[in-house]
């Protein structure tokens, strides 16, 4: 996979990264920040494989297509935890980028025979 060809996938990814470290530093400063601690965890995940998996893709890496697997799962479970906190615009905005980035990973996978 080049980087070219995956424009488009890296750059859902790093809105997902970014969008993920932004709710995970808005979650530690609700008043109930325990109550988010998986939330929390969650997205510092979704983020970190967001970026590796963004490196993979732009050197083309033939371990891309297997990450890409994960980055969806994790994304997927990010967006579902943040769905709970719908009373959190943070969490909203980052459940409907999480959604978005995991069906964004996916697609390729479709594709390949």
């Amino acid at each position: 996979m080049s980087h070219e060809k995956n424009r488009e996938l890296i750059q859902i990814l790093n809105e997902c990264a970014a969008e993920c470290r932004h709710c995970a530093t808005a979650c530690t400063e609700e008043k109930d920040a325990n109550m988010l601690a998986r939330c929390i965890k969650l997205n510092t995940d979704c983020a970190e494989i967001c970026s590796l998996v963004i490196s993979f893709l732009a050197r083309g890496s033939e371990h891309s297509e297997h990450l890409l697997k994960e980055c969806a799962d994790i994304c997927t479970d990010c967006a579902n935890e943040c769905g709970k906190h719908t009373h959190m615009g943070h969490c909203v905005s980052c459940a409907e980028i999480c959604r978005r980035c995991a069906r964004a990973c996916l697609q390729p996978l479709q594709a390949t025979p």
